[in-house]
């Protein structure tokens, strides 16, 4: 009987392990890290010029305040360690930089732990100066860390297929890969000076993080065939597919939780609560929209009851792929209402990328192919009308066609069906030289 049990144990650890050890969900990780990061570099770039009466020394939180502020509420900031304004705008404007590193795809790893730590200390420096998007940033940029998010679409997944055309090349013979190991020795210095402050908890995680990104550099450099390093890439992706379902039980207890709560409220009862939010001056960047839309009042009434209906009922079609996506449809579209007629863009973008993660696969695949397609056109056009070249078909073309027919056949395939269509062939390129002549040609046997 035991043995009975534990060769089903087992069996069923076998059949789980490969699954629970290959990353699941890339696209969707990959469109929330560069949704999120440009939120953060869009609020950062415009924020910009009142910055230093938001989270700097002439805001309304006096440093003096703040460092009592964060000493409460045990946050996290670097930017108590010191009320100079030098190291206010480097710590700002190190932010900056790693969400654009962040939004590229470049060294994500160790990137993504500056963008973090950059983030938390910018916005908990004045926690008081917010309007809900930066709790959810806060939030999201601590699960960012832990995803493996540039697996596609990214500079970092351009270097690894670069390298896997070359299998003979290691990453200790490429330049490529030094920025992460330089990246990594220079944050020993802030790690040091984090010993000598208070931060509520966070230095052992600092550490941690520091330690791991040490041991997966020296690995992946000087043992890029043992053993060791499946064992770390299969860590890794139980750790992603870990936070990417955290972040997925986290949007659904803020939509739960807000139509709860809405459900609660009066205004929310009779339906004339987005009446009367349509009616605050804060809330109001187009006056003479807002009210046009507060005098429709079947509207109101309609927007009013199916916000509190789709928050409350998202999480519960979460098993139902079709009307999922319904549902995500419709908040997405009321997040970009939010954003237009409330004045609430960062909040309502950032709950935007919160609900990309939820989007399907194919659809995923063929809008970055389609991307890809487009690009690849614009770029044969500027070279062909640049210089004498190849003109016609390019590589990058026929890639992104190949993702359009990927993302064809994963639809097909869970309509249990194949895909019969041949694929179109591809013409032969030509030289912008020979296309000219052939023009000339046919322009004199007309004259004749």
């Amino acid at each position: 009987m035991t043995t009975t049990i534990a060769e089903r144990t087992t069996e069923l650890f076998t059949r789980i392990l490969p699954r629970i050890s290959t990353v699941r969900a890339p696209y969707q990780a990959a469109v929330f890290r560069i949704g999120l990061s440009a939120v953060v570099l869009a609020f950062l770039v415009r924020e910009w010029p009142h910055r230093h009466e938001l989270y700097g020394n002439s805001s309304a939180l006096s440093f003096d305040l703040a460092q009592i502020l964060v000493r409460e509420e045990r946050t996290f900031t670097v930017l108590i360690w010191g009320d100079g304004g030098l190291w206010f705008e480097t710590v700002y404007l190190l932010t900056i930089c790693a969400a654009l590193a962040v939004c590229l795809g470049w060294h994500t790893r160790g990137m993504s732990v500056v963008l973090m730590a950059g983030v938390l200390s910018v916005i908990n420096r004045n926690s008081l100066a917010g309007d809900g998007g930066d709790n959810v940033v806060r939030i999201m940029v601590i699960y960012l860390v832990f995803t493996r998010c540039a697996q596609v679409w990214s500079l970092d997944a351009r270097r690894r297929a670069r390298r896997a055309q070359h299998p003979g090349v290691t990453s200790a013979d490429t330049s490529a890969d030094l920025p992460g190991p330089a990246l990594w020795a220079v944050a020993l210095a802030p790690l040091a000076a984090l010993s000598a402050h208070p931060t509520a908890g966070w230095l052992p995680v600092f550490w941690i993080l520091w330690s791991v990104h040490g041991v997966w550099y020296a690995v992946e450099r000087w043992f890029p065939r043992h053993e060791m390093r499946a064992v770390l890439d299969a860590a890794a992706s139980m750790l992603h597919n870990c936070a990417m379902l955290v972040i997925a039980v986290q949007v659904c207890l803020i939509y739960a939780t807000a139509g709860w709560y809405k459900i609660q409220g009066t205004r929310w009862q009779d339906g004339s609560a987005l009446y009367y939010a349509l009616h605050l001056d804060y809330f109001s960047p187009w006056p003479t929209l807002s009210g046009f839309v507060a005098n429709q009042t079947l509207l109101v009434l309609a927007l009013t009851y199916g916000t509190v209906m789709v928050q409350v009922a998202f999480p519960f079609t979460l098993a139902h792929r079709k009307i999922k996506n319904a549902l995500l449809a419709l908040m997405i579209m009321e997040h970009l209402g939010i954003a237009v007629l409330l004045g609430i863009p960062f909040l309502s973008l950032a709950m935007v990328v919160c609900d990309a993660v939820f989007l399907p696969t194919p659809f995923l695949v063929a809008l970055g192919a389609r991307s890809a397609l487009l690009a690849a056109r614009v770029r044969t056009r500027t070279r062909g009308s640049s210089r004498v070249g190849w003109v016609g078909p390019a590589t990058d073309h026929n890639e992104a066609e190949e993702g359009c027919e990927s993302a064809a056949g994963m639809r097909l395939q869970r309509q249990g069906g194949a895909r019969t269509t041949p694929k179109p062939a591809v013409p032969e390129p030509r030289r912008i030289d020979d296309v000219a002549a052939d023009e000339a040609g046919a322009a004199a046997r007309t004259q004749q």
